[in-house]
């Protein structure tokens, strides 16, 4: 069943319970005595108002305004002409509501002069018929407030369900943005020292066989390695927290390894390590390892077999400082995008570091400054 279809019935099963309380009320004046124009007045008022009844939602003044000018006329119109108040009262301004229940307070008014009731006075009448429609005024403005605060309250909602879209919408963006730049990092480092041991094999197809299988052996390794990098990378995309937990992640300790990686290709590489074995905490550690790993990759890139210095400096609760610097090379012999140096910047900036790079007449040098927690 549709909404409109469903309104419709709540609407038809409405207005035979009113019939049968207009009905009841003109059986009443039956067994009461009422007979003859009087009686014929009753009924055909009540059988007009149930008709125009199911129209008054749709018009209420244009219809309800007839439902009271038939309470002048008959009992049987009382109930309809009240339905009309308390509509009224819901769907339109309080003056307008107060106006219509004072039409409604004139027209029992008047009936009372040709139908008085016998066993209560007309001051008493007049006062109960005000007070009902000001009770009438008052049910009909209280539904309309709470239709109010439902209606505020439903928008509150899907303003705050966008709202939660939207930042679900900017998670994603920013957790593609980490794993663009985790996947930068690990997979580029590797890739350029395939790209060294090719290159050595491309231009040196003279060398012993030993030499040639120890550096076919070495490429073998490095993309085992940059293959369980990209499958670390790609679990960043699973839910499951354990896993997350699980997978190693790179910290400033393993930066000797790093070095040593890159002087087996061939890369002098000379580290001044003043922090020593002072534990740097995770996020500091990850991303400082992270600019030494992106400074190698780069001269390998750009000048390779030129010798890279990597000098770290710092105390907790202050700042761990890296500079690394190599001079200019030749050219590029490995592709890249232009964007690692820029997602290094980033990264840097999401823990409250700076991280500067550029070009003097001799070298290239980054240098980078890190908040250490003490």
């Amino acid at each position: 069943m549709s909404y409109r279809q469903m309104c419709g019935s709540r609407l038809w099963l409405t207005t035979a319970a009113i019939g049968l309380v207009v009905a009841a009320i003109a059986y009443g004046d039956y067994t009461g005595g009422t007979r003859g124009t009087k009686l014929v007045a009753e009924v055909v008022a009540g059988v007009v108002g149930l008709a125009l009844f199911p129209m008054l939602f749709r018009r209420p003044l244009r219809v309800g305004l007839p439902l009271v000018v038939l309470a002048v006329v008959a009992g049987t119109a009382t109930p309809l002409s009240n339905i009309a108040v308390i509509h009224t009262a819901r769907v339109r301004s309080l003056p307008v509501a107060i106006g219509f229940a004072l039409a409604g307070i004139v027209a029992h008014a008047v009936r009372w002069r040709w139908a008085p009731i016998s066993g209560i006075s007309y001051a008493w009448y007049l006062t109960l018929v005000v007070v009902l429609h000001a009770g009438l005024v008052g049910w009909g403005a209280l539904a309309a407030a709470r239709a109010a605060v439902i209606t505020s309250l439903r928008e509150r909602a899907e303003r705050a369900e966008a709202e939660q879209g939207r930042r679900v919408a900017e998670a994603r963006a920013a957790e593609r943005a980490t794993i663009a730049r985790e996947m930068h990092d690990v997979l580029a480092h590797r890739l350029s020292l395939l790209a060294t041991y090719a290159g050595a094999l491309e231009y040196r197809p003279d060398q012993a066989p030993e030499r040639l299988s120890q550096a076919a052996g070495i490429i073998r390794t490095t993309v085992h390695q940059a293959l369980n990098e990209l499958r670390d990378v790609i679990a960043l995309l699973r839910d499951d927290p354990a896993d997350d937990l699980a997978r190693p992640v790179p910290a400033l300790s393993d930066l000797p390894s790093l070095v040593e990686e890159s002087r087996s290709i061939g890369t002098p590489v000379e580290l001044r390590d003043s922090v020593g074995d002072v534990e740097v905490p995770g996020t500091t550690g990850r991303t400082a390892y992270r600019v030494v790993q992106e400074a190698l990759t780069n001269a390998r890139k750009h000048a390779p077999g030129q010798p890279v210095r990597i000098a770290l400096d710092g105390t907790p609760g202050a700042l761990l400082t890296i500079d690394v610097s190599n001079p200019l090379g030749a050219g590029s012999l490995i592709p890249g995008s232009g964007t690692g140096l820029v997602g290094l910047t980033e990264r840097v900036r999401l823990v409250g570091g700076q991280l500067d790079h550029g070009t003097t007449a001799t070298e290239f040098r980054v240098s980078a400054s890190l908040p250490w927690p003490a």
